[in-house]
């Protein structure tokens, strides 16, 4: 998460005013002092506040257009840092970036901007990810926001019985604080007008009819927001519109996450051993659970797997989260665990892939039944996801595929203690911010690393 701290710079102009100065901490490596373009009267911005006066009410309208004009440039720069490759993210890039901000573009066509207006709000919200080649995951992401507009949207013309459309100058700051409400309440929205989720379910799983939504986190919620976020910085930028409804939105934006929970390497070997011969079809599970565990990929990496992957000893894969933003090959030393599964289940049918995988859904069911059944239920520490409230929890109730990553990316981090080194066979995008070496990592410290985890 990106963090921006103000300052103000030592020189005054010719009008007895100060310009404001960016600190900008991106990851690891980028961290940015520039010059925001934006000046304040002198006094009038101290220990980080804005300084109003009592009764001058010129000198109040003044402070507080320069006020929101400093939180939109910061919101763009939060967006840049959203979108924007690592790599680029430079303090040239930032000053080019501040000075089309203080000088949009004029050329574009009329004609060009109209044709994109003529279309639905939300319309344009679905083109987006492929306008601007996301990946697959960010897609289903746009998806999410997509059909939740199309519910508000319907949800404010039943409500208020009268022709609505969602457009972008109606997208106030307060209309944003009634669409995170809509999220939020959604469950007993679905219970009073459930006609609205038939065309737009929030829950897409097949069914005969449309689901009753689940209650909405922080996290989620934030998550969505995100995305909007982004939109209204490429619409500003196509010149769709110049209203930015985040400049004054204080409403949470930082994803709050709970320590990491995972299982131990005996823990890991207590339910690789344990006799599952008597439940065939759990058995199964639990050894691609394991299997999981000793490669660190996502679900959905993992049940695209083939043998095609499997290439000298290392599974290899391009990480579909991150395909889009950067293309690098993740290469996986296999452990003998990890050699001795596969080969338990060469010759078993597997429809083309490495393993003989369920859904992800019953996936997650099975091993959450594997940890009762092998007797690992201790109880761990865990943010509620709706309420985002502390609670302690057995961890065979929270277990499923994501715990097999994390235990992957636990244990090698208690040893090796690098995010670099670790981020480069588990993918994190997070371990590829630091260096473009990542992907150069010699193969024989892969393999000593992997050996922690045998």
């Amino acid at each position: 998460m990106a963090t921006i701290t103000r300052s103000l710079s030592t020189k005054t102009d010719g009008n007895d005013r100060v310009e404001f100065m960016l600190r900008i901490n991106s990851n690891r490596t980028t961290r940015v002092r520039v010059r925001s373009g934006i000046f304040v009267p002198k006094d009038r911005f101290t220990d980080g506040k804005f300084v109003y006066p009592r009764a001058n009410p010129k000198l109040t309208a003044e402070l507080r257009s320069i006020e929101n004009k400093l939180l939109s440039l910061e919101q763009l720069i939060f967006s840049l840092c959203e979108t924007t490759a690592p790599e680029k993210l430079t303090k040239d890039f930032f000053e080019k970036e501040i000075y089309r901000f203080h000088n949009p573009k004029k050329e574009r066509k009329p004609k060009e901007v109209e044709a994109k207006l003529q279309k639905k709000f939300v319309e344009l919200v679905e083109e987006f990810p492929d306008k601007r080649g996301l990946s697959e995951w960010r897609h289903r992401r746009y998806g999410v926001l997509s059909r939740s507009l199309h519910r508000f949207e319907l949800y404010r013309k039943v409500k208020r019985r009268l022709p609505y459309k969602l457009d972008f100058e109606m997208f106030t700051t307060e209309v944003l604080e009634e669409y995170e409400e809509f999220l939020r309440n959604e469950p007993a929205i679905f219970d009073k007008y459930p006609k609205i989720f038939e065309e737009f379910p929030a829950e897409t799983r097949k069914a005969r009819k449309s689901r009753r939504p689940f209650e909405k986190g922080d996290n989620t919620i934030i998550g969505i927001f995100a995305c909007l976020r982004t939109f209204f910085k490429w619409a500003n930028e196509e010149g769709l519109t110049n209203n930015n409804p985040f400049a004054r939105y204080h409403g949470k934006t930082t994803e709050r996450y709970g320590t990491p929970i995972y299982i131990t390497i005996k823990e890991r070997d207590i339910i690789a051993d344990f006799d599952l011969s008597a439940n065939k079809p759990l058995e199964v599970q639990r050894d691609i659970f394991i299997f999981h565990c000793c490669i660190g990929c996502r679900i959905s990496d993992l049940m695209r797997l083939t043998p095609a992957n499997i290439i000298n000893g290392y599974v290899e894969y391009i990480a579909s989260k991150t395909k889009a933003d950067r293309s690098d090959v993740i290469r996986v030393p296999l452990t003998q665990r990890a050699k001795d599964i596969l080969e338990k289940y060469k010759d078993v049918e597997k429809d083309g892939k490495i393993l003989p995988f369920i859904s992800s859904q019953k996936y997650n069911v099975a091993i959450k039944k594997i940890f009762k059944t092998c007797g690992i239920t201790r109880i761990v520490t865990v943010l509620n996801p709706t309420t985002g409230e502390e609670e302690q929890r057995p961890i065979d109730e929270i277990a499923s595929s994501h715990l097999a990553r994390r235990t992957f990316v636990g244990n090698l981090y208690k040893k090796v203690k690098d995010p670099n080194l670790v981020g480069a066979l588990s993918g994190h995008k997070e371990g590829s911010r630091a260096f473009a070496r990542y992907r150069e990592i010699d193969d024989d410290l892969k393999k000593e690393m992997i050996g922690f985890i045998e």
